[in-house]
């Protein structure tokens, strides 16, 4: 994934508009738009404002992204990383099986709810083996 569309998808799975991060982050909402389509790379600043705005790490921020290296569950789209977390049902969950989940996207949709990602998990693996 490129850092771009980590960005949006950070964005839209919380909600919120561009003029909301531009207001948090007291960015422009065109340079946040170029920065969502690839048109700019940010600095290690903007990084550290957009990862505050969103209430995570710069890691977590660049998650999935290229260059960056391991997942942590804040990376994680929402409801996935509540079933990582669940001590039972995310115990059978392989880091494998996590990256793949988290990368599954059906005409830019993602499940929201734990309960929808483990029917995701439990279907792929029954058809994976």
């Amino acid at each position: 994934m490129q850092l771009c569309e980590r960005l949006r998808e950070l964005r839209q799975e919380r909600g919120l508009r561009l003029k909301d991060i531009a207001e948090t982050g007291n960015i422009s909402i065109p340079y946040l738009s170029d920065l969502e389509r690839g048109r700019t790379n940010p600095s290690l600043e903007t990084l550290q404002t957009l990862a505050a705005a969103y209430g995570i790490t710069i890691h977590d921020l660049l998650e999935g992204v290229e260059f960056c290296g391991t997942q942590t569950v804040g990376a994680l789209p929402q409801g996935l990383a509540d079933l990582v977390a669940d001590p039972v049902l995310g115990a059978q969950i392989t880091p494998d099986w996590v990256r793949t989940l988290s990368r599954i996207e059906l005409r830019g949709k993602r499940p929201k709810a734990k309960e929808d990602w483990l029917a995701l998990y439990l279907h792929l693996k029954r058809i994976l083996g």
